[in-house]
């Protein structure tokens, strides 16, 4: 980033068009997974513009992407995501910091809740897609997280079977 972008951050400048400038170029770089120097924007860009909520969302990503931080990526995303609750983007945001530690169901969710705003997204379907459908429980009669259908879904996983040898309810 140009010394020159942070000068014109100062009081004297207009920061808020500046921030949304900066906003656009950790936008491409986050396209590119150039994560590292987009976490750099997004950062600059919640130090001038606390309440930004797009800058908060991607920020979030890149810190748990970049740093590691589960905690504090959660807490960023979902700021955003409450903030503009309306914003299908920061729900995908949230599920790909859920999605990149490994929680599936969580990061489904959100998914699913992005979708339910905008339909048409792209990058929520395509997200969706690459985690796969959903096989019913092996008893549908029993909640998913009951112990018997985890340990029969298990078993079911292990012998690779597919819905076919559901047992009916």
């Amino acid at each position: 980033m140009s010394e020159s972008k942070n000068e014109s951050l100062s009081p004297g400048g207009d920061a808020a068009l500046c921030a949304e400038d900066i906003f656009l170029q950790g936008l491409v770089l986050f396209q590119r997974e150039a994560y590292e120097d987009a976490q750099l924007c997004f950062q600059t860009v919640h130090d001038a513009a606390p309440d930004h909520a797009r800058a908060r969302s991607f920020l979030g990503v890149c810190v748990g992407i970049c740093d590691r931080r589960f905690e504090e990526a959660v807490a960023l995303c979902t700021s955003a995501s409450k903030q503009e609750f309306f914003n299908p983007v920061a729900y995908l945001n949230l599920a790909r910091v859920y999605l990149h530690f490994g929680f599936k169901t969580e990061g489904r969710r959100f998914l699913l809740r992005g979708q339910m705003i905008d339909p048409a997204n792209t990058e929520i379907s395509t997200a969706l897609g690459q985690l796969g459908a959903r096989l019913d429980p092996v008893l549908r009669f029993l909640p998913r997280r009951h112990f018997i259908n985890r340990w029969l879904g298990g078993a079911r996983h292990l012998l690779g079977t597919g819905e076919g040898t559901q047992i009916a309810a």
